[in-house]
């Protein structure tokens, strides 16, 4: 990706988890004010879509979580797959510091979790909720440090995030299915026959790709496999290569087109929509609950410790050089600033106690150990001296 595109990106990305701060922020506030009880009954709002003997009936907080976070995850999809063929992910060099990191960042936390809440079957449910890292408000907390974070920082907590996205679409398909449907799957698989037939074909039309994706979004979630996924599917059957000379590439056009709506609407009603957790009744037994502990815990310190690891053994074990006008503390930085789950841990959330009564624990667990990262990751990483551009101390 050339630099004056990672550049943008990045700023994208970073102006939009201050967005999505302040969304959170204001959802702490207003469920803890006079309008606590207006807050939570507009989630609980009925909204049904009917087509003949189809219909689609949940409460406003689950088109939110189900069907916006839909096209969240088609941008993420497409992001993964710019990444492998043209990207920081296209040759195996590039790819092992990351993937190394992003796989400690994800072993640590979970193991953590499982420590802390072995024996109990129906919390061990919870043990993916603390291995996410949120990409959007991870750079948000970056881009305040300044010029104090060279761009190579940057560019390495982003892969770190993607390919940690990449772990919780796998997470979420494979641990997070509901009872099966088959003939809702069947007609699931038709609509990805059809995405990949008119791919090969050289389809070119973004209508196509949007109308047969809607359909399998539909199937997808009456089959209980989560819908979100059908996002990341989608987005995968999206042409790379250009449609003809002088037209733009159909997956970077619509990348473009979407970063804006999913980094100032997507995300920020997402947050306000899940980060409202009331304050009331909350005393110091509230902190230690099993659930809460093991996502702050798994969040604060199972980041930092899996990602840093990995990042030391990848470079001290010449599989990778030392990301360029970085040291060891700064590193250490972006270890603690991965521990910034929130959007996607409160997504996973979700779905691992979806018919529980865990609303309080996973969100006060995701905003303890996502703030102590974010702060002392902010810290760390403001401390940091300007960086001399062509070195890189081991």
């Amino acid at each position: 990706m050339p630099f004056s595109a990672v550049r943008e990106f990045l700023k994208l990305e970073a102006a939009g988890g201050i967005v999505l701060i302040i969304a959170a922020a204001l959802a702490l506030i207003i469920a803890n004010s006079p309008m606590s009880g207006l807050y939570a009954a507009s989630l609980d709002i009925p909204v049904a879509v009917k087509f003949g003997a189809l219909e689609i009936a949940k409460p406003l907080i689950l088109w939110i979580n189900d069907g916006l976070m839909a096209v969240f995850f088609f941008l993420v999809g497409l992001e993964i797959k710019r990444e492998f063929l043209e990207g920081e992910f296209s040759s195996p060099s590039q790819i092992v510091l990351p993937a190394m990191a992003a796989f400690g960042g994800m072993a640590g936390p979970a193991l953590i979790y499982v420590a802390i809440n072995q024996g109990n079957a129906i919390n061990m449910d919870g043990w993916a909720i603390p291995t996410a890292t949120d990409i959007a408000f991870a750079l948000g907390i970056l881009a305040l440090v300044g010029s104090r974070a060279p761009l190579s920082l940057k560019i390495l907590l982003t892969a770190i995030a993607i390919i940690d996205d990449l772990g919780a679409i796998v997470i979420i398909a494979v641990f997070y299915t509901e009872s099966l449907s088959i003939p809702s799957l069947m007609l699931a698989g038709g609509f990805i026959v059809a995405l990949v037939a008119i791919n090969r074909l050289g389809v070119v039309r973004q209508a196509a790709y949007i109308l047969l994706g809607i359909g399998l979004w539909v199937c997808v979630l009456k089959s209980g496999v989560h819908a979100t996924l059908a996002g990341v599917i989608t987005a995968f059957a999206i042409p790379m290569g250009r449609g003809g000379e002088g037209e733009p590439s159909m997956l970077k056009t619509l990348e473009h087109k979407l970063h804006p709506w999913v980094a100032y609407m997507i995300l920020p009603v997402f947050a306000f929509a899940n980060a409202g957790v009331s304050f009331s009744g909350i005393g110091l037994d509230s902190f230690v609950e099993p659930v809460k502990l093991g996502i702050s815990v798994g969040l604060f310190v199972g980041k930092q410790v899996g990602v840093f690891l990995m990042l030391w053994l990848g470079v001290k074990l010449g599989l990778s050089a030392m990301p360029r006008d970085t040291n060891w503390a700064q590193l250490y930085g972006v270890s603690l600033l991965c521990g910034v789950g929130f959007t996607m841990s409160l997504f996973i959330g979700s779905l691992a106690f979806e018919h529980s009564s865990f609303d309080v624990p996973i969100r006060l667990g995701v905003l303890t150990g996502s703030i102590l990262s974010a702060v002392l990751g902010y810290a760390l990483l403001r401390m940091q001296p300007m960086p001399h551009h062509g070195q890189s101390q081991g």
